[in-house]
């Protein structure tokens, strides 16, 4: 049977106290209803419907990369009744699972045994054990069969003894799910149509009710406010952190690393506290990362050491470079093999090459930077005139004395010298100096100005 998946995303979520919807609240970067979307395309979901209200402007707009039906819940009665919104369009044959929004963590193998338990008119139910299942419907077994799901406000003494409770993800043959949506009513205190009501009906009918328990608690945990938002973010940076170690990098502290997108890295990398990965990182093996980093959308090449604070974007680094502390690494820059970028330097678009370096206090703008070239403090690319920005070309070993301005467009030769404290505004020889300064000269018995008197 084709698989069917319902994500339910209508709530307001009042108790996050935010304007934009509840499920587009984030975990590891992504909206919460994302990481369920791509459990549900990694369970082979030929067919995935979003159950949107609240925000659904501010959440199809976020969510437009999602290939899913967006069905729209206008009047927020129950989850039997979001459900209902979609599952008329499912064909008849096909397996109908329900999943939530806002409850992002999820497991792949957790929901393939859910579903792999579906047959004709049976029901697949996920459940849990909790040490503490105050609040949560009991499920109620007779000779190990389910017989009914039982509210904690309805329990009995002896049922509230039961540990095994509702985690409100279920799948079911679509026909069958539809047929008991026609049945279910909302005669309770809210007026609401409870899907949990699905479960009695199926035992009234002589169905069998199976059930798949999760492991872990966390992966079938909602959220409701930030404070279970910010629990579930923990989880989440623990696993990735608990991968990266199975996988044989190290790090300082795994409860002080956020990884907000995907990170690979080679053998015996290290990653020290704080810092921060965010979309699509792959870090090669012996590479040192200091405390307080920022990398993003980067490719980082063998043996390298990345001092602290710093922060790299949308870049490429070759094997055995060298950058920070303090360095900002800007998009579209490559820094080849061997070079060095010091603390308060910042590159963009550069190509920073073989062995040459910047060791402190310059700014490399829309340059291309030969090989053995030595950058001196201060050096500043004068790249932007308002209106264009223009390419500055460094020769391989041209050294660049301190506090420097280069005006582009210029070429600077092969093996040039700038003397300190130049301004270059027209392209210099190979083999040659070039230094632009005024004569220096002392004024004797000059005063220094002094403050006005009030």
């Amino acid at each position: 049977m084709n698989l069917s998946v319902i994500i339910l995303a209508a709530g307001a979520g009042t108790r996050m106290r935010s304007s934009k919807p509840k499920v587009l609240h984030e975990i590891a970067g992504f909206p919460m209803v994302e990481h369920v979307y791509n459990t549900s395309m990694s369970l082979g979901a030929r067919q995935v419907q979003v159950v949107y209200g609240h925000g659904g402007e501010q959440l199809k707009q976020r969510c437009q990369h999602f290939n899913v039906d967006w069905v729209l819940q206008d009047k927020q009665l129950g989850t039997a009744h979001a459900v209902q919104q979609a599952s008329p369009q499912i064909d008849d044959d096909n397996v109908a699972l329900v999943l939530y929004g806002d409850v992002p963590l999820i497991k792949t193998e957790t929901l393939s045994e859910l579903v792999s338990k579906v047959s004709d008119n049976n029901v697949s139910l996920l459940t849990v054990k909790l040490e503490h299942p105050t609040g949560y419907g009991r499920i109620v077994r007779m000779n190990d069969r389910v017989v009914s799901i039982v509210e904690h406000k309805d329990a009995s003494e002896k049922q509230l003894q039961i540990d095994e409770v509702n985690t409100g993800i279920l799948a079911v043959r679509a026909a069958y799910l539809n047929e008991c949506l026609d049945k279910i009513g909302n005669n309770n205190a809210q007026g609401e149509y409870y899907l949990t009501d699905l479960i009695a009906l199926a035992v009234n009918d002589g169905n069998e009710v199976f059930t798949t328990q999760a492991v872990d608690s966390t992966e079938v945990e909602g959220v409701n406010d930030r404070k279970q938002l910010a629990k579930l973010e923990r989880v989440y940076q623990k696993s990735l952190a608990e991968g990266l170690l199975t996988d044989g990098i190290s790090l300082a502290d795994p409860e002080r690393i956020d990884v907000r997108g995907s990170l690979s890295a080679g053998n015996d990398s290290y990653i020290d506290i704080n810092c921060v990965f965010e979309g699509d990182v792959s870090i090669g093996s012996g590479v040192e990362i200091g405390p307080g980093c920022v990398i993003k959308n980067t490719k980082i090449g063998d043996d390298c050491v990345i001092k602290p604070y710093s922060v790299i974007e949308n870049a490429e680094i070759g094997q055995r470079v060298e950058i920070g502390p303090f360095a900002r690494i800007r998009p579209g820059t490559q820094i080849l093999e061997n070079a060095r970028v010091g603390n308060f330097v910042e590159i963009k678009n550069t190509v920073l090459g073989v062995n040459s370096k910047a060791s402190h206090l310059s700014y490399l703008g829309d340059s291309e930077i030969g090989k053995d070239v030595n950058i001196g403090a201060g050096t500043i690319t004068c790249n932007y005139d308002g209106a264009n920005k223009f390419k500055t070309i460094i020769k391989d070993g041209a050294f660049i004395g301190s506090d420097t301005q280069l005006i582009a467009p210029v070429t600077i030769g092969v093996n040039a010298t700038i003397g300190a404290g130049s301004t270059i505004t027209k392209d210099t020889d190979d083999d040659t100096l070039t230094l632009s300064r005024s004569l220096q000269k002392s004024v004797k018995g000059w005063e220094r100005p002094k403050k006005l008197k009030k």
